[in-house]
Parts: C-alpha cells; sequence; structure tokens
C-alpha cells in the first residue's frame, strides 16, 4: 500500500531540521568544529536522465540523492518518488537519517534521495524503465558498503528488486552476488527479510506503547486518528487495533473519512486495494473536510505522510494528548512549541519511526551474512531494541525536564561527537 498525501508548501523543513539540531547542540555545548561538520552535507546528487515513454516521447527527469554523514557507517535512507521532492527536502531528510540511525545506535549515516514526479501518471513499465535508468545513472555514488537505499514515500519492495537487478547488472558476475545488500525492503524472494514490511509501523505502535506504560494508561478503548494510510500507517493502525484501540479518523492524498463508533483497519484496507488506493466513499465513515481532519476528537494522533502537517495554523486546534510521528518532520518547530505548551506529548519522528532502519539492519546483516531469520526472530530483535532506545529518550528527557525530541537530538549527536573527537579530522 503507499501513501501520497498532499503536503503544504516545503519551505522551511531544511530550517527545522537545523532548529531543532542547533537547539540541542547549544544544550549539550557541542564542539564548535563538530558543529560545522554536522552543518553540512558530505555530497549533493542531482541527476538528469532520459527515458522512453510507452508512446514512444522521451521524458528527462531529475533524481536527487544527498549524502548528509556517515562518520558511523555508511550512508542509508530512503528514495521517494513525489513532485515535492528537491535539494532542499532531500537535504533535511538526509540529515534527520544521520539523527535516526545514530540514535538507533547502527552502524549508518544518514542520506535521502529520489525523484521528482507523481508516480501516478506513469504506467509500472514506465515507471520501472525509470527506476532502472534512475540507478544507473547513479553508479557507484551508491553501494552495498557505502550508501543503501531504501524505500520511502511512493516507492515500495517492487521499486527496490529493479534498483538491485539493475545495480548487479552493472557488475561482474563473480561480483553480483556480493552486492545483494545494496539496498533493503526488497521482497523476500530477492534477499528481503522477513517483518520489514511492517517494521516502521510496528515501531511506531511500540513506542505508543511504552509511552502510555510509563503514564499508566490503557490503550484500550483509546481512539486514534491517522494520516496516511499506506505501509506505516497500515501497520500502526493495525497494531493498535490489536491493543483495543480505535481508528476514529484517516486522512489520505483523496480526502478524509471519520467515524466516531471506530473504522475496522481490516475493512478499509480490503476497500482501499479495490479502489484504486482511495479510501474516499469508504462506506462505514462520513466524510470530512480535509482542512478539520487534525480537530477530530481524538487521543492520539499519527502523522504518517509526510512532512509539515502540524504546524501553528492547527496545532492549537488538535485534541489529542499524544502525536506519534510515523512521518519524517510532519511537525515544524512553531508547532510543537504550541503542542508542548499545551501540555501534549510528542513521540518524535528519529525515535518514533526508526523502527524501519532497524530492520533494514537486519537485512543488510542477513544479506552479508547469508543468513536467514524467521519473523519471530526479526520481531524479537526489533521490540528490545526499541525499548532500548525508547526508554534512553525518555530517562534523558525526564532528567532534564524537556521534551523527547530535544532528548533524542542530543543522544544522536552526542554518539556522533565522540566519534569525530576519537578519530580526529584527516589529515
Amino acid at each position: 500500500m503507499i501513501t501520497n498525501v498532499k503536503e503544504q508548501p516545503r519551505q522551511g523543513m531544511l530550517e527545522n531540521v537545523m532548529r531543532q539540531f542547533n537547539h540541542a547542540a547549544d544544550i549539550i555545548e557541542l564542539n564548535s568544529n563538530i558543529r560545522k561538520i554536522l552543518s553540512i552535507t558530505n555530497n549533493e546528487l542531482i541527476i538528469h536522465f532520459p527515458v522512453k515513454m510507452d508512446n514512444g516521447e522521451i521524458e528527462v527527469f531529475t533524481g536527487y540523492r544527498v549524502q548528509h554523514n556517515n562518520a558511523l557507517g555508511p550512508y542509508k535512507g530512503g528514495l521517494r518518488y513525489h513532485p515535492t521532492v528537491d535539494i532542499e527536502t532531500a537535504k533535511a531528510l538526509a540529515m534527520w537519517m544521520t539523527w535516526k540511525t545514530s540514535l538507533a545506535g547502527l552502524p549508518y549515516g544518514g542520506a535521502k534521495g529520489g525523484l521528482k514526479i507523481d508516480p501516478s501518471k506513469y504506467s509500472t513499465s514506465e515507471l520501472e524503465r525509470i527506476t532502472r535508468r534512475f540507478t544507473y545513472a547513479l553508479g557507484d555514488n551508491i553501494g552495498p558498503e557505502h550508501d543503501i537505499p531504501a524505500p520511502d514515500v511512493n516507492t515500495n519492495a517492487q521499486t527496490m528488486a529493479w534498483i538491485l537487478d539493475t545495480y548487479m547488472s552493472t557488475k561482474p558476475p563473480t561480483e553480483r552476488s556480493k552486492n545483494q545488500h545494496v539496498v533493503t525492503g526488497k521482497p523476500i524472494g530477492t534477499g528481503g527479510s522477513e517483518g520489514r514490511d511492517r517494521a516502521t509501523g510496528y515501531g511506531v505502535f511500540l513506542n505508543i506503547k511504552f509511552w502510555a506504560e510509563r503514564k499508566k494508561i490503557s490503550l484500550a478503548d483509546k481512539r486514534f486518528i491517522l494520516q496516511g494510510f499506506g505501509n506505516v500507517g497500515y501497520w500502526a493502525a493495525y497494531f493498535l487495533e490489536n491493543e483495543g484501540a480505535k481508528l476514529v479518523g484517516v486522512q489520505d492524498a483523496f480526502g478524509s473519512i471519520t467515524n466516531k463508533n471506530g473504522i475496522k483497519v481490516a475493512a478499509l484496507a480490503a476497500y482501499m486495494e479495490q479502489n484504486n488506493g482511495s479510501i474516499l466513499n469508504f462506506p462505514e465513515a462520513s466524510a470530512l473536510d480535509k482542512d478539520h481532519f487534525f480537530e477530530l476528537d481524538c487521543d492520539i494522533c499519527i502523522p504518517a505522510a509526510l512532512g509539515n502537517q502540524i504546524t501553528a495554523d492547527n496545532a492549537g486546534k488538535i485534541k489529542a494528548f499524544l502525536i506519534a510521528e510515523g512521518a519524517n518532520g510532519p511537525t515544524d518547530v512553531e508547532g510543537e512549541e504550541i503542542l508542548l505548551n499545551r501540555g501534549i506529548g510528542v513521540l518524535p519522528d528519529i525515535l518514533c519511526n526508526c523502527g524501519g532502519v532497524m530492520a533494514s539492519y537486519y537485512e543488510w546483516l542477513q544479506n552479508r551474512n547469508g543468513e536467514y531469520w524467521q519473523l519471530e526472530d526479526v520481531m524479537t530483535r526489533l521490540d528490545k531494541k526499541m525499548k532500548e532506545v525508547f526508554d534512553k529518550v525518555y530517562d534523558k528527557g525526564q532528567e532534564r525536564q524537556g521534551d523527547m525530541r530535544t532528548a533524542a537530538f542530543m543522544i544522536a549527536i552526542e554518539r556522533l561527537e565522540k566519534a569525530y573527537l576519537q578519530r580526529g579530522i584527516f589529515p
């Protein structure tokens, strides 16, 4: 399932991540020289390439790959296909990936990229040719020990399979099997990992569960709303529903629906499969004006689509007591300030949705070592690792009587600072 929620203008996304970074860096008194390094990206690639369409016409596409930092390991981050993709967006998202992988304790850096296209306007065969040509254009700027892409907005396991096949085809026959871990999020049959499909959404659910346990709150009968009913949103809703929580509102690119008595997750997913991925006209819910979605009466709000969704314009109207960020950068700085002043908890993106990159690491390890782990093994590891990271962030926040985002950034940045101080700067 692919989510495609329309987004507010993205100016300020890079500014948001820099303000978050500088705020935490000031608190920990980050070494000024290391601040200079972490404030910039290592590499920024803009690639233009031609592809022949089904009608025989040539169309030129623009692709991006930004590699922010690799002090802790290979660059890691998704590729998204969306009209709003540009270099500034990619820079912001690459930085968030660096903080996310550092926070999670993984041997990775941060990268991000994608194509500036609306994939709904292209056939499957056209998307395959576009993806393969993009991969070829990237060349050795990606690699299993250098930069490892993964699925993101409007890309999926099939996209990763095309990238894998194209990349491996550029290598000598004797080297091809060594490159299976050039991407993660692959189909199971091509080296993908059990559990990768649900890992991000499951991580969102776990963070909500861990937070509720710390607050001594039961999730049974709690009402939640969900922006974006794609892979992340679906699995987060699936696991929350299993805990007894009730989905009362959903928004996607096509519109918004609500039912105060609850929307069954499986029923909505089945309906979307039959209706080109749209939630519109779902018979067990009523339509809602998209501008009033965040005003719905609920306990938990999960923005699981794109960035800049919760802003100063709507943060004051949110009724939830907890925001769980399934997307990257869904809450801007001004919006979060309003939420925190109102006593609303915020589970930050670099913590809340890091289950995906954790599972990607497990897939990468399996490919690298020629192993295959069962679903139970993957989910057990994910559970343990997510609890460990959540506890660190929560305890850090409590210790300094501050918000969880700043606590998460502090932990992530301190790990990077330590690596630079120990290694030094070449030459």
